[in-house]
């Protein structure tokens, strides 16, 4: 089931993540607080080499430091959750289930929960610390922030890895949720002028990402409960095959 539902839909997850109206709109931001440089030599069309060198090893440290703690920790705690906890297996994948519903409803905004309209984003760090593990660390600030928008793409991956038979379940769903976040970003550091180009446009899309996020955690979440996660592994084999 990991192999062919789990990868590709928890990569799709990092996509969705980094596209989610939390996200999206600081990543300009993101991008000058984690490289150091200013907004002005970001979008300066004759940026000189050393600078572009600068941006592209402050953003790689960048995403190790989130990838470090989604794979590390998460992936690593749901899988000794899921070996604890397996006698109990049917029930908690049932609760996780409806846990998940209740964030799909969450994000699409039928209902809103304030425990999960908790901002910590950035506030980590008032100035970013220094060097190239300064901005490791900022990732892990990233990473720990569960910002309302990417808490709930990690519970569901989190709640497919506790309940997989696979040992490195939730090692590889979070590499590739990791990486589905990691590429966009590293993207938009390099070429932060396309991006703010084309960012108007991607605003007025941002109600569409949250309904059709929520919809897939709806549908995740049912899919769960009922123990036919199958379902989805024949359609995401056929989408991405």
């Amino acid at each position: 089931m990991t192999d062919n539902v789990g990868i590709p839909a928890a990569f799709l997850g990092g996509v969705l993540s980094f596209v989610s109206p939390c996200v999206l709109p600081l990543v300009p931001s993101y991008v000058s607080f984690v490289t150091g440089v200013s907004f002005e030599e970001l979008t300066d069309d004759n940026t000189n080499a050393a600078v572009k060198r600068v941006i592209l090893l402050n953003s790689l440290m960048f995403v190790l430091g989130f990838s470090t703690v989604f794979v590390l920790i998460l992936g690593s705690s749901a899988q000794l959750f899921g070996s604890l906890m397996m006698q109990y297996q049917d029930i908690i994948r049932k609760i996780g289930g409806i846990a998940i519903i209740i964030l799909g409803i969450h994000v699409i905004g039928i209902i809103n929960f304030r425990i999960l309209q908790m901002d910590k984003r950035l506030h980590f760090f008032h100035k970013k610390p220094s060097g190239l593990f300064g901005s490791f660390l900022v990732g892990v600030g990233f990473a720990a922030g569960w910002t309302p928008c990417i808490g709930p793409i990690l519970s569901a991956i989190f709640a497919v890895a506790a309940t997989s038979p696979s040992k490195w379940s939730g090692t590889f769903l979070f590499i590739a949720y990791s990486a589905g976040l990691a590429i966009p970003f590293m993207a938009t550091s390099l070429g932060i002028n396309t991006f703010l180009r084309h960012f108007n446009k991607l605003k007025k899309h941002m109600r569409v990402v949250s309904v059709v996020t929520g919809i897939l955690l709806i549908t995740t979440g049912i899919l769960i409960y009922i123990n036919s996660l199958a379902l989805l592994s024949a359609y995401m084999t056929n989408l991405f095959s």
